[in-house]
């Protein structure tokens, strides 16, 4: 099962998303369209894998009814998993698209705390998954130490898995350097993780070079949303990319789609260049679709035969 992509996710959260023709305050708000998707980033990237044909594992934190929503829907979406059970009951977040104003309104709860005995447990259960690759996604719950990433990777390290990390903040600094393969901030996540500010394409290309450089990952992709994304290797230095132009109906997940589409393809052994263009078509496709992480495999093809060659 070497090529098999295992997903952690400590603080998931089950997605409800919906339209309403008009968001006011005070008044009463009706909407239509509902969606209900299991969240939170290591599942997405999950139910993308699933969708592009990989095989995945999803281990995730559940507790309370919410929780037990959670595991239906993905029970449902035919994605394997393995639970954690939690005191707290999972979160639910909610997404309001404004169809009059063209806006989207996004409601993420802080969500559980979990004790030292839950987070000891989810760090055993991702030792016991069977998997070459490791997917960490998502922000940590209240109670989780800040070097909890870090721990993990160490341990897929020693096991000669290849850690990914998709995270932000004070959880990122702690891992960088424990032999990730991956790690995947947005633009504004990256400038707070290096302590500087870029205004220039070639400052952002530099700032990202030089973490590669410097050790803290072999791979450092960092999304720039409608300006395209960054990948930055050591050794051959910088790509840059456009974003695809794309019907776009929601934003949500579409970064966790570009991650797993791009760790799907290094998991098979493509150069980490043509693998980040197949992240690109898969962010792109998944912002084509409304609800979370739903883009379809034959929308990533064809918009990674946009793309072209990359060098």
């Amino acid at each position: 099962m070497r090529n098999r992509i295992v997903t952690l996710t400590l603080n998931p959260t089950v997605d409800i998303a919906s339209d309403a023709d008009r968001v006011r305050p005070v008044h009463k708000v009706r909407t239509k369209n509902e969606t209900f998707d299991p969240g939170g980033g290591g599942v997405n990237v999950s139910r993308v894998l699933r969708e592009l044909g990989a095989d995945t594992l999803a281990v995730v934190t559940a507790g309370g009814v919410s929780g037990r929503l959670l595991e239906e829907l993905l029970d449902g979406g035919g994605v394997p998993r393995a639970s954690v059970p939690t005191a707290e009951r999972t979160r639910i977040s909610y997404t309001v698209h404004d169809l009059g104003a063209g806006q989207e309104y996004r409601f993420v709860p802080q969500g559980p705390a979990l004790s030292e005995t839950e987070w000891q447990a989810a760090l055993a259960a991702l030792d016991a998954s069977d998997g070459g690759w490791i997917v960490a996604s998502g922000s940590l719950p209240r109670g989780v130490p800040d070097d909890f990433y870090a721990r993990a990777a160490a341990d897929a390290k020693r096991r000669g898995r290849r850690f990914v990390l998709d995270t932000s903040g004070a959880p990122l600094r702690a891992a960088l350097g424990q032999g990730l393969a991956l790690i995947k901030p947005s633009w504004g996540e990256f400038e707070a993780l290096v302590g500087e500010v870029a205004p220039t394409s070639e400052a952002q290309d530099a700032a990202a070079l030089r973490l590669a450089r410097e050790g803290a990952a072999e791979l450092v992709a960092i999304t720039l949303g409608r300006d395209g994304a960054i990948l930055a290797e050591s050794g051959r230095g910088v790509l840059r990319l456009p974003a695809l132009d794309v019907p776009a109906v929601g934003a949500v997940g579409a970064g966790d789609s570009f991650l797993a589409a791009m760790v799907c393809a290094l998991s098979r052994g493509e150069p980490p260049r043509e693998a980040f263009a197949w992240g690109m078509a898969a962010g792109a496709a998944a912002v084509m679709r409304p609800g979370t992480a739903h883009p379809r495999k034959e929308d990533v093809e064809a918009l990674r035969r946009r793309i072209g060659p990359v060098e």
